[in-house]
């Protein structure tokens, strides 16, 4: 993933980021610093629920600052007591789309994770792979549709089931907003950024189909039985503007 950003041209001084708190998305942040220390890189600012992990980048002089919406471990904590480079924002400064200048919309690169995604890139992170609702989205919506480079970082699958599906159960994010999908079997690109797809293979990486992606999950995995919606709606999924994004509904 780390190497995904560097390709596409958009890692250099006054870079800006954000990372999800997931495994794969904080073993991302860990390379992407490895990369800036190395090359003098000094971006802007870091950005979102922060974790120690970004905590460091600021101290170790990866960025000028971290505009901090939630603390995400003690690190984080300790360090918005302690260091007027990282300070707190409100979520309508952080992201609202009625805010006049939201932290969301001036990301370079966001990593995030997901459940599933679809062969569309439309991405799920409400429910698990039985149909149960983990949690909110918190702003996986807000962050992609704001950042020039929105990649989500997920294995072909979880146990034994395929990440990458036809239809994901419920859309969390529109897959218009979503530019990247990397995986341990290659990285696919949103077909309407044939532009970075070809920055991409420029730059070294292995681009494939993401439809060669869900293949190989299949093939590894078995084809799972399909969830099967019941009638009743647990919850509506609302979209950053306010419209009605998807429903969940029951599993019957």
């Amino acid at each position: 993933a780390a190497n995904v950003i560097k390709a596409s041209g958009l890692l250099k001084d006054g870079f800006s980021f954000q990372t999800g708190a997931g495994g794969a998305t904080l073993a991302a942040a860990q390379f992407l610093k490895e990369i800036m220390l190395k090359e003098g890189i000094k971006g802007s600012f870091g950005c979102g629920g922060i974790t120690g992990y970004m905590v460091d980048m600021l101290n170790e002089g990866c960025f000028e600052s971290l505009i901090d919406v939630q603390c995400f471990d003690l690190k984080a904590v300790e360090s918005i007591r302690t260091n007027p480079k990282h300070t707190e924002v409100s979520a309508m400064h952080y992201a609202s789309p009625d805010a006049k200048s939201a932290a969301v919309d001036s990301l370079d690169v966001v990593l995030l994770g997901a459940t599933e995604i679809d062969t569309d890139f439309n991405v799920n992170v409400h429910t698990n792979s039985s149909g149960k609702i983990m949690g909110g989205s918190g702003g996986h919506s807000d962050t992609a549709a704001g950042a020039k480079l929105a990649m989500i970082i997920a294995p072909l699958s979880r146990a034994r089931l395929p990440i990458v599906t036809d239809h994901v159960f419920c859309k969390s994010t529109p897959g218009s907003t979503i530019d990247v999908l990397v995986t341990q079997k290659g990285v696919a690109v949103n077909p309407a950024r044939p532009e970075l797809a070809q920055r991409l293979r420029d730059g070294g990486i292995k681009v494939v189909d993401i439809f060669e992606l869900k293949e190989a999950a299949e093939k590894l995995c078995g084809m799972p039985k399909p969830l099967v919606k019941g009638d009743r709606v647990l919850a509506d999924i609302i979209y950053r503007d306010g419209t009605l994004l998807d429903r969940i509904y029951n599993v019957r």
